[in-house]
């Protein structure tokens, strides 16, 4: 189905105040350990908040991106693909928001700011054209799938309702990064592999604390 201009300009911008300014939705129930349930110490809960922070910023970024790439292509299956997957990246964004709201901790205070600063980039990869946009999805997610995997060893022990979101997240962040290889993502550059990397820890490095 074609859109048109107009069109994707208030979709575009519907997406980035439902994501800043609303309450997300998920269209899956959160994860859960049956039987485990989470006694967590007040540091514990700060420790565990901080992180699931940093996730929470992480699915605004999701949202961003993959808002700003839907938006820049003009392949409407592709276009598709984008939005299929940035409304998977919306249960994420539920479920983070949910459980920092359980821990009694704040998302992060910047959330606008990051939110600007990955469309740009979602923005610019997009216009560098199709398989350079896959490209970045698949090395975005990649660096995700292995920033949660480094969550599950830090995170406390006894925190299983946590461990449980981080868990599905990251399967579904390998299957994102997997479709968009199969849909035909270019091999990016190892200098702009490098400077995502030091962009995402200098986000990850903020969001923690703010």
């Amino acid at each position: 189905m074609h859109i048109s201009p107009t069109d994707k300009f208030f979709i575009t911008a519907d997406a980035a105040l439902r994501t800043l300014f609303t309450t997300p939705h998920a269209a899956q129930p959160c994860p859960t350990l049956a039987g485990d349930s989470s006694e967590l110490t007040e540091a514990e809960k700060a420790q565990a908040g901080a992180l699931m922070r940093v996730n929470h910023v992480g699915e605004v970024c999701a949202q961003a991106l993959y808002t700003a790439q839907a938006f820049a292509t003009k392949n409407e299956t592709l276009r598709t693909h984008f939005m299929k997957a940035n409304a998977e990246e919306t249960n994420h964004l539920a479920w983070t928001r949910q459980r920092l709201d359980e821990l009694g901790q704040h998302p992060s205070l910047l959330n606008p700011l990051w939110y600007a600063g990955a469309f740009g980039l979602g923005l610019l990869a997009g216009r560098l054209g199709d398989k350079v946009s896959l490209g970045f999805v698949v090395e975005t997610e990649n660096q995700v799938e292995a920033h949660l995997q480094s969550h599950l060893a830090l995170l406390p022990a006894n925190d299983h309702a946590s461990r449980a979101i981080v868990v599905q997240m990251k399967e579904d962040e390998a299957r994102h990064a997997m479709d968009a290889q199969k849909a035909g993502a270019a091999e990016l550059p190892f200098i702009v592999k490098t400077v995502m990397k030091a962009a995402a820890k200098v986000m990850t490095t903020v969001a923690h604390r703010i």
